[in-house]
C-alpha cells in the first residue's frame, strides 16, 4: 500500500508518499480500506516531534478517517464493505488501516466519508470542550482563538447552540466574514482583542476562553473575568509561556488543559458522543465546512497549507 510518512522530524518537505508493507491487524482489530482521511494540527506537531507519535520511522501520520471494513475478527459484528470512520487511532494517512474494533465508530449512510473525516476529530473535541472542559451556560461569554479553523467553527456553533454569546478571533476579513456566518455574535481581529473584548463585556472579561493557539495564553488569561475559565487544548502557533500560578490566585482563574484522548475511554463512549455530533449534522444545527479536499500524496502542500493559515475549515485527504 501507500501511505503519507516521514522518516526524521522537520518541516513539510520531510513528508514522503512511499509504498509500505500492508498493516497486519491485531486480534482485536479490523481492517479499514481509507476513503477519506481529517488533517488536524496534531499532525503537524506529530511531524515536527513535539506531539505524541505511535510506531516507528517511517512515522505514518494521521489519527482520523473514515472507510470500509475490509475484515473484522469473529464476533465483532463488523462485516466487510461496512462503512466506519475513527478519531483516535493511528496510522489514517494510508491505503490501509488496522483499528481496533472498540474505537471504530458505524458510520450512518447519511453520514459521508468526508464529512466524518472533516467533523469527527474536530466535532468531538468542541462537544468536550463545551461539555466537560467547561460545562457552558445559556448567556456564558466564551471566546474562541482560531474561530475560523476547523475546530473553532464547529466550537463556535455548539457555543451558540448551548446559548452561550460567542466572541470569535479571526486575522483576516475573509476568516471573520465566516465566523460571523457561523453564528458568533461578536467577531474580533487578532490585534488589540484583549481591550475590544473588555469593552464588549463592560471591563468584566469572559466567563471562557478557548485557547489553541499557545502564545495567546497570558493574553486569554487576562482577557477571562474574575473566577472565569481558560481551556487550553493546542499550540498551533508554537508552546505557551509559563503561567505564574500567582495570576491564577489572585483573580481565581481556573486554567484546564484539554485533550480528546482522555475523553474517549470506551467503545460506548464514543459511539454516544459520535451520535450526538452526527445528529447535529444531519438537522443542519451545525455545518461542516470542507477547505480542501487534496489527494494523500499531495500531503505537503496540505500541510503547508494548514501551517501557514491559509484555511478556513477542514482539509480532508483522500488516499
Amino acid at each position: 500500500m501507500h501511505a503519507l510518512v516521514f522518516h526524521e522530524f522537520g518541516d513539510a518537505d520531510v513528508l514522503r508518499f512511499e509504498q509500505v508493507p500492508d498493516p497486519i491487524p491485531g486480534p482485536q482489530q479490523a481492517l479499514v480500506r481509507m476513503r477519506a482521511i481529517g488533517l488536524n494540527f496534531a499532525d503537524v506537531y506529530r511531524r515536527m516531534g513535539n506531539y505524541h507519535l505511535a510506531g516507528t520511522p517511517p512515522w505514518i501520520l494521521g489519527y482520523e478517517g473514515a472507510g470500509e471494513v475490509v475484515s473484522a475478527p469473529a464476533g465483532s459484528e463488523l462485516r466487510p464493505g461496512q462503512r466506519v470512520a475513527f478519531a483516535d487511532s493511528p496510522f489514517s494517512n494510508a491505503e490501509l488501516c488496522a483499528v481496533d474494533v472498540d474505537r471504530l465508530i458505524a458510520l450512518p449512510d447519511d453520514i459521508s466519508f468526508e464529512t466524518a473525516s472533516a467533523s469527527l476529530l474536530q466535532g468531538l473535541t468542541a462537544q468536550y470542550l463545551c461539555r466537560d472542559s467547561y460545562a457552558v451556560r445559556a448567556g456564558d461569554f466564551a471566546v474562541v482563538h482560531a474561530a475560523a479553523g476547523g475546530v473553532g467553527l464547529l466550537l463556535t456553533q455548539i457555543l451558540r447552540l448551548l446559548g452561550a454569546r460567542v466572541v470569535g478571533i479571526a486575522s483576516t476579513e475573509a476568516k471573520r466574514q465566516t465566523v460571523r456566518d457561523a453564528g458568533a455574535e461578536f467577531v474580533l481581529p487578532t490585534e488589540n482583542w484583549v481591550t475590544a473584548l473588555k469593552s464588549l463585556t463592560g471591563g468584566r472579561g469572559a466567563d471562557v476562553v478557548y485557547d489553541s493557539v499557545g502564545t495567546t495564553l497570558r493574553d486569554s488569561l487576562d482577557a477571562a473575568r474574575t473566577g472565569g475559565t481558560v481551556v487550553f487544548y493546542g499550540m498551533a502557533s508554537g508552546d505557551p509561556a509559563p503561567v505564574d500560578p500567582r495570576q491564577l490566585m489572585d483573580r481565581s482563574l481556573t486554567l484546564v488543559g484539554g485533550d480528546l484522548w482522555n475523553v474517549l475511554t470506551t467503545a460506548e463512549e464514543r459511539r454516544t458522543r459520535a451520535a450526538e455530533l452526527f445528529a447535529w449534522i444531519r438537522s443542519g444545527v451545525v455545518k461542516v465546512r470542507i477547505s480542501q479536499t487534496l489527494a494523500l500524496r499531495q500531503g505537503a502542500q496540505a500541510h503547508r497549507a494548514l501551517q501557514g493559515r491559509q484555511v478556513i475549515g477542514k482539509i480532508v485527504l483522500l488516499p
